[in-house]
């Protein structure tokens, strides 16, 4: 088993700071390298943790089926595609009927627009119903990870912070706001119902 590639640890992360991340990076010429995403408190992710509510789906394939659900935590909205070469994925995004909550494993993506802008999506892996206790034990861990590399940010051994310090102009606070807002959303909600709507951010 020893040459077989490890797979990357999945990194959890709020749809806030997910959605700012624009920069990707190899950290090999390998053709086979890992591509990894640089969020913006100083990790480098290769793959995603996220948990929250999917409020819509939509089967935008024109050939075949190629499936975009939002999933909304307490920070923002992932978006989520998924198509033939995520047939598991596609399927239950085919299945389910929003609103739910569901966690997702799978790929960060990238996607320049026309005019320059970067948007970020998921890849799924795989896409699990849960129930509202596993949502709110994911908010509160992704809070605690996202706090823990807002505190190490200035620290000089951290080379994916200095990474991201060059390339994000963005005051790397306001995802200690984000954490800790996420985390007292879980004490408003009362009982955690996807019906109620995840207090959904207003649009971008």
């Amino acid at each position: 088993m020893s040459g077989a590639p490890t797979r990357e640890v999945a990194r959890r992360a709020f749809a806030a700071e997910f959605n700012d991340a624009s920069h990707t990076f190899k950290e090999s010429e390998d053709e086979r390298a890992p591509v990894y995403l640089l969020l913006p408190t100083g990790e480098r992710a290769n793959r995603v943790f996220v948990v929250g509510t999917l409020t819509e789906k939509e089967d935008v394939g024109e050939d075949s089926e190629y499936w975009r659900g939002r999933v909304v935590d307490p920070t923002g909205t992932f978006f989520v595609y998924a198509g033939q070469y995520q047939p598991d994925a596609a399927g239950m995004l085919r299945e389910l009927e929003p609103p739910a909550y569901v966690a997702i494993a799978g790929k960060p993506r990238t996607y320049e627009t026309d005019d320059g802008t970067v948007n970020v999506s998921v890849r799924p892996e795989s896409i699990t119903v849960v129930d509202a206790a596993t949502r709110d034990r994911w908010v509160v861990e992704t809070a605690e990870r996202t706090l823990e590399r807002v505190e190490a940010f200035d620290e000089d051994v951290n080379q994916y912070a200095a990474m991201a310090d060059q390339e994000y102009d963005l005051p790397v606070e306001q995802y200690r706001e984000s954490a800790i807002n996420a985390l007292e959303s879980l004490d408003s909600d009362g009982e955690s119902d996807p019906e109620a709507g995840e207090s959904e951010p207003p649009a971008q």
